[in-house]
């Protein structure tokens, strides 16, 4: 590692590479039953535990076409998934999901410029998806209130991408979607030229009530959503892949970093690296990285994880794989994983109404099992302190931090895994790199971003964030 750590101390002094600090929302408030509706929407998967929330296969049909005809034309009858509630346990009633159902706005945001000069944004960066989108002045204003706002033709170096759109579409019906321009984007001092931006020109409510103006994508190019002008699949490359193809980065800097820490924990500051490792928290691991080969076949930073360790005991998971999302607040395991985890503490139970299991608000750090989870041949602890993600409605229990991954066939490692490691995504070899990163001490108290008296908290908007210097870069 010693001549990794050599050239990318020249990149970093050579182009002025910074961490990019991670700012821990005010706005958000956590909320387990909303994240996991959330992800059921945002995933689509099938839960295979009982509660309000399900998907239905709708049937849409537009217009009329004689039936001789329907063979020809591929027919007209089409087949939608849709995220539903059911309104009571027992009951055949449901009504559609909305916005207030589930959790709309993102736990950590981070400055980026886009243009020249600069216009700063902050967004939400997303190692689960592809698409690098943000608020601009090509939507209606209604919808850019509070918001920094992207305005092309300010920017030298803008350039628009004729016949390029995105749109991304969830289960209960949201949307944001725009059109494609080229243009520099600007991160922790790292300058990636022509990429591309995708515009915002309609959004929902769900996407237009969060405190960030965007995303960032840090997934593979490949599930990029831009289509070209005959509606065809034209992925774009994210700014990780172009800031690879820049003659100016070497082969040892073509990777991102992560280190997210809890709000419960006062000390630490939250921070992205872009071309460069922080040597300095991987020597306090006191461990060498462990790096994990990644398939991306289908876009995603997918890893083998085929066990898991609740208490000493080991579960043989042969073949599973998990993928590594800083976009998931949660982590979703299998239903064998996690009964296993919640047999463990006093107390805990499965509860219909939060779909999710639960467990006392005074159950003691020291009744919470050790569980670690396999990311290829290493297995990683959560923290404890992670295991109780939030409060339920009524104050009386946390709601777990680990829930049940339904029928998707692989798991889900979120923030509640990622805050216990540093990673390296190594995107220029292919490969994720993992050291501990374990708070030496463990806090059960509700964290600054729980839902506290239920009462509603003044709205801060990104676009005062910026302007009080909050999203400025952490120390290098």
């Amino acid at each position: 590692m010693d001549a990794i750590y050599s050239a990318q101390e020249g990149i970093k002094k050579d182009l002025g590479l910074s961490k990019v600090k991670v700012i821990h929302n005010q706005n958000y408030q956590r909320h387990g039953t909303k994240s996991y509706v959330y992800l059921l929407n945002r995933f689509g998967f099938k839960p295979t535990k009982p509660g309000p929330y399900f998907h239905v296969d709708k049937v849409d049909q537009h217009g009329f076409v004689p039936e001789q005809l329907k063979g020809a034309l591929g027919g007209t009858v089409h087949t939608s998934r849709t995220l539903v509630k059911r309104f009571e346990k027992d009951g055949e009633e449901t009504g559609q999901v909305t916005a207030e159902d589930q959790q709309n706005d993102s736990m950590y945001i981070c400055k980026v410029g886009i243009g020249s000069p600069p216009q700063n944004l902050l967004l939400d960066f997303d190692t689960g998806s592809a698409d690098t989108w943000v608020f601009s002045t090509l939507q209606d204003k209604s919808t850019q209130s509070g918001h920094n706002v992207y305005n092309p033709k300010k920017s030298k170096t803008f350039k628009k991408l004729s016949g390029k759109s995105w749109q991304i579409q969830y289960g209960d019906g949201s949307t944001a979607s725009g059109d494609c321009v080229s243009d520099t984007l600007e991160v922790g001092g790292l300058v990636i030229k022509k990429q591309t931006i995708e515009c915002a020109t309609k959004m929902s409510q769900q996407f237009s009530k969060s405190t960030s103006d965007g995303l960032l994508g840090l997934a593979w190019g490949k599930i990029n959503t831009v289509t070209d002008s005959a509606g065809e699949a034209d992925p774009q490359a994210t700014p990780v892949e172009n800031m690879i193809k820049q003659e100016d980065i070497p082969k040892e800097s073509e990777l991102f970093t992560s280190a997210f820490y809890s709000t419960r924990d006062k000390d630490n500051e939250s921070f992205y690296t872009f071309g460069f490792i922080d040597q300095d928290l991987v020597k306090k691991s006191g461990q060498d990285i462990h790096w994990t080969d990644i398939d991306n076949s289908q876009g995603f930073w997918a890893v083998s994880s085929e066990s898991c360790t609740v208490n000493g005991e080991k579960i043989d998971l042969n073949g599973n794989t998990a993928i590594a999302d800083t976009g998931t607040t949660l982590a979703l395991m299998s239903d064998e994983v996690v009964e296993k985890i919640y047999d463990q503490i006093p107390g805990a139970t499965y509860d219909w109404l939060q779909q999710g299991y639960t467990f006392p608000i005074n159950v003691k750090l020291d009744n919470l099992p050790e569980l670690k989870v396999a990311v290829g041949d290493a297995e990683y602890v959560i923290q404890k302190e992670d295991l109780a993600f939030s409060l339920t409605d009524d104050k009386q229990s946390w709601y777990g931090g680990v829930q049940s991954r339904g029928e998707m066939p692989f798991d889900i490692l979120g923030d509640t895994f990622l805050k216990s490691v540093y990673a390296v995504w190594d995107q220029g070899n292919r490969r994720l790199g993992l050291v501990p990163k374990i708070e030496a001490t463990q806090n059960l108290e509700p964290p600054p971003d729980s839902d506290g008296d239920g009462g509603e908290k003044k709205k801060i908007h990104s676009i005062d964030l910026l302007a009080d210097d909050l999203a400025e870069p952490a120390d290098v």
